[in-house]
């Protein structure tokens, strides 16, 4: 399929690449299970697509094709969108959009699930949870500062970076993506593991007596074996838990029935 209008014509502006980065806030407002997030990635792309494609045939083609099933980080979406409004721009063939769109949206998924999700959330959330826990009123905006700024300094960064590179940026994010899901993913982990040691207080309170002798369970015995390992026992407890289908509410009435039980009977 052909354009009507085959001129190329630099027209996308920074202001242009501004109005879609604000657009794909909106990227998830119309999701669903057929298309997932099409109607949002084409809403995103509207203001580019109209001035690239003044033909009233060629913008409905290039609508058509932008309604097809998508699916990709909300956060890293622009990185896509710059490149895909570069390719619009120099109107290469509808197919060859199609292919890198489709190339493009698995590993940003992943990427992003690393990036937020295991590292920049728990890290911000962590420590202004910590803040908040010494009775300071900054920790929930230390925590919404930090994780914004940095989101949308991806947001728009990426915008403009795609863009500028086109098609070239493609062999820059195959060769890092499992370099960044992977650094991302070990920060991650030892960011939890210091939260579990930090904020988990599970210690036993049994004393075993054996004529003059006495045993503290928890400071003789397991924290010889290994310090917070009661923490850690019960926090990978919780994950496979909620691996096999518990709610967060549940979760939360065991651990309150566990702490007043505990106490009650005195083991904890």
């Amino acid at each position: 399929m052909g354009f009507k209008d085959s001129s190329v014509n630099k027209v996308i502006t920074k202001k242009d690449l501004s109005k879609m980065a604000w657009r794909s806030l909106f990227l998830q407002a119309s999701f669903n299970y057929e298309r997932m997030q099409a109607a949002g990635w084409l809403y995103s792309l509207m203001p580019g697509l109209k001035k690239i494609h003044t033909n009233d045939d060629d913008l409905s083609d290039a609508m058509q094709d932008h309604m097809e099933f998508f699916n990709t980080h909300p956060f890293l979406v622009t990185f896509i969108m710059g490149i895909i409004i570069a390719m619009e721009e120099n109107k290469e063939s509808r197919e060859t959009i199609r292919g890198i769109k489709v190339a493009t949206m698995g590993p940003l998924g992943g990427i992003g699930d690393a990036l937020f999700w295991l590292t920049l959330l728990p890290i911000s959330a962590g420590i202004g949870a910590s803040m908040a826990m010494q009775g300071s009123a900054a920790g929930p905006i230390f925590f919404l500062v930090v994780f914004n700024v940095v989101h949308f300094l991806l947001r728009f960064g990426l915008m403009y970076f795609s863009y500028n590179q086109g098609v070239k940026a493609i062999p820059l994010l195959k060769e890092n993506t499992q370099r960044i899901s992977h650094a991302a993913s070990i920060i991650g982990v030892s960011v939890v593991g210091a939260l579990i040691a930090s904020y988990i207080r599970l210690n036993l309170a049994v004393v075993i007596t054996a004529g003059q002798a006495t045993v503290n369970l928890q400071s003789d015995v397991i924290d010889m074996v290994m310090p917070k390992l009661l923490p850690l026992l019960y926090t990978l407890l919780m994950y496979r838990l909620v691996k096999k289908g518990w709610s967060p509410t549940k979760l939360i009435v065991l651990t309150l029935g566990i702490g007043v039980l505990g106490h009650y009977i005195g083991l904890v």
